[in-house]
């Protein structure tokens, strides 16, 4: 019996339910889970394995158990505590900037400067923010998410994604797409998007457009002035307000296809990270999950079938994408699950 410890105290909410929805019923691993409040909260997970925790105690209830493996799901703040954990036991950290991973404790302190100057300056004092290169240096192993990409940069493929929902095609003569993730032109390119729809002809097919996101500021307005000017049969829907899991999940499920228009570059405390190739965009899971075909620029290498690299004629594109059909059940749970027991029992 392999006994693990899965800890999420920042971000990754979804990869820690996933992780915990594919050990949970296998016999020769024991997971426990350790998550902040914030993440507790989040996932709503009742079980005997879940834990909640705060940075200041992790340490202690970790040394009070002789685990095999530890593995940390998001290293983006308490660098310190990461690191000593890394040096005490045998550790596993997912990578989801790799450019940070590499990067110098020079370029870390200059990030102090350029952005969110009070939050960065309080790691630097408080949470070591220039060891945190030492900490993915320390880890025994380091698990990408994207088998591409892990394979390209000699990371370990942790497999974490599986599908959730059956696949279903809109027989209506509407083509929903949907633009999963809040609305912001910092990580989508948003203003192209609108030009190519402003270009979209009338060839008697209705289109509704769905931005699953929070929609603020410029992008807002954008879309207000947009949704009042363009063409009748295309149909315009966004969200003021943050959107519940459930009312996503409904979302998702009646799309025809995901749009995916990712910028190519984007940025982690001031390192430049690429899409497709030091960064996974969360939208390969999102594809993964609901069982719906991606179209994403040609500028994010893939190769998943499933995600189709976008032409210049978009709106042809999503008639013919609407009509395809295409193979999840490599990521079906079972699938999967059984991808990481093997991962695990390698280790």
């Amino acid at each position: 019996m392999k006994k693990i410890a899965y800890i999420e105290l920042d971000t990754h909410a979804e990869l820690a339910s996933n992780f915990f929805e594919l050990t949970k019923d296998l016999t020769n691993i024991s997971v426990d889970f350790y998550f902040s409040e914030k993440i507790y909260k989040f996932l709503k997970l009742n079980h005997d394995n879940i834990f909640l925790t705060d940075y200041s105690e992790l340490l202690e209830k970790l040394e009070k158990k002789k685990y095999d493996l530890i593995i940390i799901g998001t290293v983006h703040r308490h660098f310190i505590l990461y690191k000593t954990i890394a040096e005490k036991f045998t550790t596993a950290i997912v990578v989801h900037n790799l450019n940070f991973t590499k990067t110098s404790k020079w370029n870390l302190f200059k990030s102090i400067f350029k952005k969110d100057q009070k939050y960065r300056l309080k790691l630097f004092l408080k949470e070591g923010l220039l060891e945190a290169p030492k900490v993915y240096l320390k880890a025994k192993y380091l698990f990408g998410i994207d088998e591409w990409m892990s394979e390209k940069n000699n990371l370990k493929i942790l497999p974490i994604y599986f599908n959730q929902f059956n696949s279903q095609t809109s027989e209506n003569d509407i083509i929903k797409i949907v633009i999963p993730g809040a609305v912001s032109q910092s990580r989508r390119d948003y203003y192209s998007f609108f030009k190519k729809l402003n270009n979209f002809k009338d060839i008697k097919q209705k289109y509704e457009v769905v931005f699953l996101g929070k929609a603020s500021g410029k992008e807002l307005k954008t879309l207000k002035l947009f949704k009042d000017k363009i063409s009748q049969f295309v149909k315009i829907q966004y969200f003021e307000k943050k959107i519940n899991q459930q009312e996503f999940d409904e979302w998702m499920k009646k799309a025809d296809v995901l749009y995916c228009p990712i910028q190519t570059k984007t940025e982690f405390f001031s390192i430049k990270e690429l899409y497709g190739n030091t960064k996974i965009s969360g939208n390969i899971g999102d594809a993964i999950k609901y069982a719906k075909p991606a179209i994403f620029p040609s500028t994010y290498p893939s190769d998943l079938e499933f995600i189709v690299e976008e032409k210049e004629d978009l709106q042809n594109q999503l008639s013919e994408v609407k009509m395809q059909q295409f193979d999840f059940t490599t990521f079906s749970k079972e699938n999967v699950s059984k991808k990481l027991r093997i991962l695990i029992e390698s280790l």
